[in-house]
């Protein structure tokens, strides 16, 4: 499938920051619904932040980027960096646009940035239980490296990592996000 007209820009102002807002919060409801998460048993689900939420982290450095089609946002993704690994969180494509060859848009976007950076890995959480998106990844390439279950949150957080490669460009997804 060919992703005509999709372009990835940075985040760099408050319009596009409340664009990507919109994104991640109904990019991320889905999984809400599913769980049955709220705002109550999990305030820190991304289906629940705020302007202020973003505007922290760009303040603390992390790149942001929309992905666009034409001129219409449909995904969002951050990239933060710790020494020599990079980690995503908060990876958004509009339910829309799923499956469609988007979200491996995005992580071939993310993979090419952070090893222009020189980066070793990228690394990720996500909900254990959402074994849609955790096959996905690791059809990405992405392998579990932990599991952890945090008091304050109704689920267990799968820690993944993918070692960054010399070709991104050769990976097949014949499932996509």
């Amino acid at each position: 499938m060919t992703l005509e007209k999709v372009s990835i820009k940075e985040i760099n102002n408050e319009v596009s920051l409340s664009d990507s807002l919109n994104v991640i919060k109904d990019s991320f409801i889905t999984v809400v619904r599913e769980l049955n998460l709220t705002e109550e048993n999990c305030p820190s689900n991304p289906a629940f932040a705020n302007l202020v939420n973003l505007q922290k982290m760009k303040d603390k450095g992390i790149g942001m980027f929309g992905l666009y089609k034409e001129r219409n946002q449909i995904g969002f993704v951050p990239i933060e960096k710790a020494d020599d690994v990079f980690y995503i969180e908060r990876l958004s494509v509009l339910p829309g646009y799923r499956h469609k060859g988007y979200g491996k848009h995005l992580m071939d976007f993310v993979f090419g940035y952070v090893k222009a950076q020189g980066a070793e890995k990228v690394s990720i959480g996500i909900v254990d239980e959402n074994l849609v998106l955790k096959n996905w990844y690791k059809l990405y390439g992405f392998i579990e490296t932990g599991l952890k279950k945090y008091e304050h949150l109704p689920f267990t957080v799968c820690y993944m990592e993918k070692v960054v490669e010399r070709e991104c460009s050769k990976i097949t997804l014949t499932d996509r996000l």
